[in-house]
């Protein structure tokens, strides 16, 4: 590894640990000539996965347009900021895992969906409402059905287990 300062190509590795998340390796560096230390990540090279638009176009994947959606659907509810990440990782890990190298955005909506649904049913509708854009009362009213009806069958369900 080039020193960025010296640009002396002997450096050491000094210390090495995982980042927060797991998805790299954080790396201090000590340059054998100039004695300056500095940081390098190492993380596995992903090849680049596309986004299938509504409209027909495709674009590069951005984790961060999923997160800025949750931040706005889940604003003044008791979700923290991790949670989020949380859900935007394991969607983009299951996307990379099917080894897909393009992807509807209508997956990627339904795939934080059901990511967002265990966590904040206010924060899903929110989401629902914009990803599924709504077009008027009835398929608002259509969605929250579908919501208490699958809340309900869970909660029959934990009521035979626990007869049982």
């Amino acid at each position: 590894m080039k020193c960025p300062f010296c640009k002396h190509d002997d450096t050491k590795v000094t210390d090495s640990r995982a980042t927060d998340d797991g998805r790299a390796i954080r790396r201090r560096r000590e340059c054998q000539s100039c004695g300056r230390r500095f940081t390098t990540y190492e993380m596995v090279e992903e090849s680049p996965l596309i986004v299938i638009k509504r409209n027909g176009s495709r674009e590069l994947f951005d984790r961060s347009k999923i997160l800025n959606g949750l931040l706005r659907a889940s604003n003044k509810r008791m979700i923290t900021r991790q949670q989020l990440e949380d859900i935007v990782s394991h969607v983009e890990r299951d996307i990379r895992n099917s080894l897909a190298q393009e992807v509807t955005s209508e997956k990627i909506g339904e795939m934080v969906l059901d990511e967002l649904k265990s966590i904040d049913e206010v924060a899903y509708i929110r989401f629902a409402s914009v990803y599924r854009k709504f077009a008027d009362l009835e398929s608002f009213m259509a969605e929250l059905e579908h919501l208490m009806g699958t809340k309900k069958k869970e909660a029959v369900e934990e009521q035979h287990d626990i007869e049982e």
